[in-house]
């Protein structure tokens, strides 16, 4: 059986900007109220590293600007109503200074998996600490226990998986099949162990599987696809984003063009239509896939099980907070329909509640 897992990045913009009433809590809310009138969890993925910093300028400037005791309160009311809370870092927020109303980062820590073991293993315990000493209160068997790196940065993973395991951290949900990147973060996951099956990952490569390793990658869903299935409203939402937002490696190639070398030009041509032939990862992401593309996905993970439906697989969704939209809310509808109405093939989980069932993933 698949168990579908909503997870949502609970951050502000990448490079600084917004507000954490309006890019979090509000849409969250919204977000919490839709999955409840179908029985739905959400996994909530905290950027703590965000949320110490909102913590800290409440209590030196004595203003409340960044909403974090409405962070606080969304995160226990959650957490008491059975939802899940877990963890993610962007670890260019612990040396953030604010500056005119957005917070500038220390980009030099931004990509995870490549800073020192000692600072990784500081920002995740620190992080942990923090949540299980504000949640604990509201469930008494919450564990901080999941994890998602920004940015998908867990590559190169050997220092990534050891922090995780010494912190008592079974669980990465980072990964996604044929997901590649190549600048402020680089990485290579297109021959990762599976789209939807986890496995216990390898401290030497995230993506490859140690049946020895207590860290299990629980990968988001993902397909191979050509660019038309791309097609969304959704997407265009977070290109505009994207556009008005833009972080410290977002680099406009206006002025540059005009000095390349004719041959250069050609190959960047070349390589733009090469694009739109190929096939990319398509993650199913629910702020940027319709219903309707959600559902078709659903249906193609549960036929690739190939006689393993017996057992409980997660299918694992990605979103971010600051990206649900109303209309997002009314897209999503028809896909909660879909699994509210076959209890016999799906049903709803978080990732905390899908770890009693490591022993049976062996299995897979």
């Amino acid at each position: 059986m698949l168990h579908v897992i909503f997870t949502v990045d609970y951050e502000i913009h990448g490079n600084g900007d917004g507000n954490p009433n309006g890019l979090m809590v509000e849409p969250t809310d919204r977000m919490l109220r839709l999955l409840d009138e179908y029985g739905a969890k959400l996994t909530i993925m905290a950027d703590v590293a965000e949320i110490l910093r909102f913590k800290e300028y409440a209590e030196t400037t004595g203003r409340d600007d960044y909403g974090y005791q409405a962070i606080e309160k969304q995160l226990l009311n959650a957490v008491a109503c059975g939802h899940d809370v877990q963890l993610h870092i962007h670890s260019s927020y612990f040396n953030a200074v604010h500056d005119q109303d957005r917070w500038s980062q220390d980009w030099s820590e931004y990509d995870f998996a490549m800073l020192p073991y000692e600072r990784m293993d500081w920002m995740v315990r620190t992080c942990k600490d923090y949540l299980e000493s504000l949640l604990k209160p509201a469930n008494q068997n919450y564990a901080c226990m999941a994890f998602r790196a920004a940015n998908w940065s867990v590559s190169p993973s050997s220092n990534v998986v050891k922090v995780l395991l010494k912190n008592q951290i079974t669980m990465d949900t980072s990964v996604f099949k044929f997901g590649r990147r190549n600048g402020a973060v680089t990485f290579d996951y297109s021959e990762a162990h599976s789209a939807l099956l986890p496995w216990r990952a390898s401290e030497s490569n995230i993506c490859m599987q140690d049946r020895n390793s207590g860290l299990w990658e629980v990968p988001i869903y993902t397909e191979k696809r050509w660019l038309g299935a791309f097609l969304a409203k959704g997407r265009l939402y977070r290109v505009m984003c994207d556009v008005f937002h833009k972080g410290p490696f977002s680099v406009s190639h206006t002025k540059s063009n005009a000095s390349e070398p004719s041959a250069t030009r050609r190959r960047s041509r070349l390589t733009k239509l090469q694009a739109l032939v190929q096939t990319h990862a398509w993650k199913a992401d629910f702020n940027q896939c319709d219903g309707r593309q959600l559902v078709g996905a659903l249906r193609r993970a549960e036929r690739s099980l190939n006689g393993q439906s017996g057992l409980p697989v997660p299918f694992v969704l990605i979103g971010h907070s600051k990206l649900f939209t109303k209309a997002n809310e009314g897209a999503l509808r028809p896909f909660l329909a879909h699994i509210q109405e076959n209890p016999d093939r799906y049903t709803f989980g978080t990732l905390q509640g899908m770890g009693r069932f490591q022993d049976q993933w062996a299995a897979l």
